[in-house]
C-alpha cells in the first residue's frame, strides 16, 4: 500500500482511485461497509482502491488542548488498511488552509485536481468543508458536476443505534470491552513500546510490562483479562491487565500494565499490541502490597477463566 501525506502533484499511478473517505478511527464495522463500497467500485472500474483520511483529525486541529482519545494509532490503522487490500492511503493534511475551504473548493481542489478521484464512498452522516457545510447531498451534486461517482452508504448497526467510533469510546469508558468488540468486529487493542517501570511487580512475583497510554482513549480504570502479541509476531499471549494509576503504590501516571501468564523473558524496548477482552473489577487502593498480591492472585484466576471460556466459544463457532 502506498501512503501519501499530501494531495498535490501526486504520481499518475496514485490518481484516479475509487476512494472511501472519512476519519475511520478504529476501522469498525460501519467503516468497513463504506470501504467495501469503494472496493466494489474500484474492481468494477479497474481503478486503484483508495482510502482518504484527515491528518490530524479535525477535532485535534480545532481543539488542540482536548485529549485526542484515539482508538488506534495512525500506524495501526495503516497496517489494518493494508491487510484489507487498500492500494493507496491519502492522509490529507488538515491545516488552516484546508479548514477554510468551503465544500465545493474542497471537492475541486482536493478530490478532483489533487486526487483525480473516479468515485467516492462516504457514510450517510459525512460532513466536510468550512463549518461542516458540506454533506452527502452536496457531495452527490458536486460529483455530477465534476464527473465522479458518489455512493452514500447507509449507517450500519440497526434502527436504534449506529456503529460509530464514539460508541466504541463510550463502551470502553464504561468498562464494556465486549460491546466495544461487537462494534469493532474484533477486541479493542492498543500498541506501545514497553518502558521501564518501578519493577514493584517483580518483588511480589508478578512482573508486568508497562505501556504509556499516550493519545489513546482512556478505558475505565480497572483490571481486565486480555492478550498481547509481541513485536507483531507469533500468537497472542493471555494475561491480566491493569489500566490506571496504581493507587496502592501512590502512582500518578496513567498507564497500562500487563502480566503475561507463563511467559519468561525481557520485554523492555519491545512492542506489544494489547487487547482488552473482559472487565474484571475497578481499580482500587489496597492496604499494602500483601493485600494487593492476594487480590492479583484472584484476578489472575478470573482472567484465565474468562479467556479460556472465550477460547471455547471461538472454537465452537
Amino acid at each position: 500500500m502506498d501512503i501519501f501525506d499530501h494531495y498535490k502533484n501526486l504520481p499518475q499511478n496514485a490518481r484516479g482511485a475509487s476512494v472511501a473517505m472519512g476519519n475511520f478511527d478504529g476501522v469498525h464495522r460501519g467503516h468497513r461497509v463504506v470501504m467495501a463500497s469503494a472496493r466494489r467500485h474500484a474492481q468494477a472500474a479497474n481503478t486503484p482502491f483508495g482510502v482518504a483520511v484527515f491528518n490530524p483529525h479535525p477535532r485535534r486541529f480545532f481543539q488542540p488542548g482536548v485529549a485526542a482519545e484515539q482508538l488506534q494509532s495512525d500506524s495501526a490503522r495503516a497496517a489494518m488498511l493494508d491487510d484489507m487490500g487498500v492500494d493507496v492511503l491519502y492522509a490529507l493534511p488538515f491545516d488552516r488552509a484546508m479548514s477554510l475551504m468551503d465544500d465545493e473548493t474542497f471537492v475541486r481542489d482536493v478530490l478532483v485536481d489533487g486526487l483525480g478521484v473516479k468515485h467516492v464512498s462516504v457514510g450517510a452522516d459525512f460532513h466536510y468543508g468550512k463549518d461542516r457545510v458540506g454533506d452527502a447531498a452536496s457531495l452527490t451534486r458536486f460529483g455530477k458536476k465534476y464527473g465522479f461517482g458518489v455512493d452514500i452508504v447507509a449507517l450500519e448497526g440497526g434502527k436504534a443505534e449506529k456503529f460509530s467510533s464514539s460508541a466504541v469510546r463510550s463502551a470502553l469508558k464504561t468498562g464494556d470491552p465486549v460491546e466495544a468488540a461487537r462494534i469493532l468486529g474484533r477486541p479493542w487493542s492498543m500498541e506501545g513500546l514497553v518502558m521501564r517501570g518501578d519493577q514493584r511487580g517483580r518483588t511480589i512475583g508478578v512482573p508486568t510490562a508497562n505501556l504509556s497510554l499516550h493519545d489513546y482513549v482512556r478505558p475505565r480504570f480497572g483490571v481486565y483479562a486480555g492478550r498481547a502479541r509481541i513485536d507483531g509476531a507469533g500468537p497472542a499471549l493471555p494475561g491480566v491487565i491493569n489500566v490506571g494509576v496504581r493507587p496502592t503504590v501512590d502512582g500518578a501516571e496513567e498507564r497500562l500494565e500487563i502480566h503475561l501468564f507463563d511467559f519468561a523473558g525481557d520485554l523492555y524496548g519491545r512492542t506489544l499490541e494489547v487487547t482488552l477482552e473482559h472487565f474484571l473489577r475497578d481499580e482500587k487502593k489496597f492496604n499494602g502490597l500483601e493485600a494487593l498480591k492476594a487480590q492479583i492472585s484472584k484476578d489472575m484466576d478470573n482472567a484465565r477463566t474468562c479467556l479460556e471460556k472465550s477460547a471455547e466459544v471461538d472454537r465452537s463457532a
